[in-house]
């Protein structure tokens, strides 16, 4: 009788082995293609703005709307903001938050508490307030050369170790981008908001995700360090409506981001021009990853699509 049912529930999880399995395969990136980086920025090096607190009403770091976990002695945080579905940028994020919450709870509080109905700037005198992280990821018809020749020459002159050339690599970066929205053809856009606690680990995990996706990285300029790799030529020849390039900006920023996201190029043009005017004073973080790097790959819309599965078709 045992053993009957013992075989009985092993063949009920055949099912979802094999459907796992099938999933987890689905999500492998195949021929990965090689890839560049730029980046840099620091969490724990955050000035703290005191600033007059002038007018009625409380002070709050994103204005609009009050989330003060009243009594409770932690704050009420406002997770994410999502534009493409959730995905696994909305999972970390949620992860991230909940693994402060807990803490609070555990600790007494003592948190930093979200909004009010003042200006983010009124009135912050502590400089570990709330972090918003924001990705935007653009699939461009692989003509787009000029765009990898703008972003290998940033990377061959730009100053990551600073906040000021970082600034400038996302600027540079949002219009190279801007520069070209005939060659738009797919997008994706989510920004979230986290605790400066947990903002650090959450913007890693999302830029080791999208490191994942390059075979290697044959050019990169990261905090300061430059390095760059000769790529033999890719065999075969581009098909210019189906071969792609995928540029990923992963920005953290402790000034509220609104953006619009990607659903469409009006929001994407918009994102990108919000996002390229951040100030270098807000600026706390940045990963600019392009795929592919060497010279005459491409990517295959059955890679893109595999590689990236948030993206949307514009």
């Amino acid at each position: 009788m045992g053993s009957s049912l013992f075989r009985r529930l092993a063949g009920l999880m055949v099912v979802p082995v094999l459907v796992a399995g099938l999933v987890m395969a689905a999500a492998a990136p195949a021929q990965a293609a090689s890839g560049g980086r730029i980046g840099g920025g620091s969490f724990r090096s955050a000035p703290s703005m005191p600033r007059s607190f002038s007018g009625g009403g409380s002070g709050g770091n994103f204005g609009g709307g009050g989330f003060r976990g009243g009594g409770m002695g932690f704050p009420f945080i406002v997770p994410i903001f999502g534009f493409g579905g959730g995905g696994l940028f909305g999972f970390l994020i949620l992860m991230a938050v909940a693994g402060v919450v807990v803490n609070a709870l555990r600790g007494g509080g003592g948190g930093p508490a979200l909004g009010g109905s003042g200006s983010d700037l009124a009135y912050n005198p502590r400089p570990d307030g709330p972090v918003a992280i924001a990705q935007i990821q653009v699939g461009l018809l692989a003509s787009a050369r000029d765009l990898q020749d703008d972003l290998r020459r940033l990377a061959g002159s730009s100053d990551t170790s600073s906040s000021a050339g970082l600034q400038r690599v996302l600027q540079e970066t949002s219009l190279s981008l801007l520069r070209h929205p005939d060659l738009w053809v797919y997008a994706n856009g989510d920004v979230g908001q986290v605790p400066f606690s947990s903002a650090e680990s959450t913007f890693n995990r999302l830029s080791m995700q999208e490191r994942s996706k390059l075979e290697r990285e044959l050019t990169a300029n990261v905090a300061g360090r430059r390095f760059s790799e000769p790529a033999t030529v890719a065999p075969g020849a581009s098909d210019a409506a189906s071969d792609f390039i995928v540029v990923t900006l992963l920005i953290a920023s402790r000034q509220r981001l609104a953006i619009k996201g990607a659903r469409s190029a009006e929001d994407l043009r918009d994102s990108l021009q919000k996002l390229g005017a951040i100030g270098a004073d807000d600026l706390l973080a940045l990963e600019v990853i392009w795929q592919p790097e060497g010279a005459g790959e491409v990517l295959s819309t059955e890679q893109v699509i595999t590689a990236y599965p948030d993206l949307q078709h514009l």
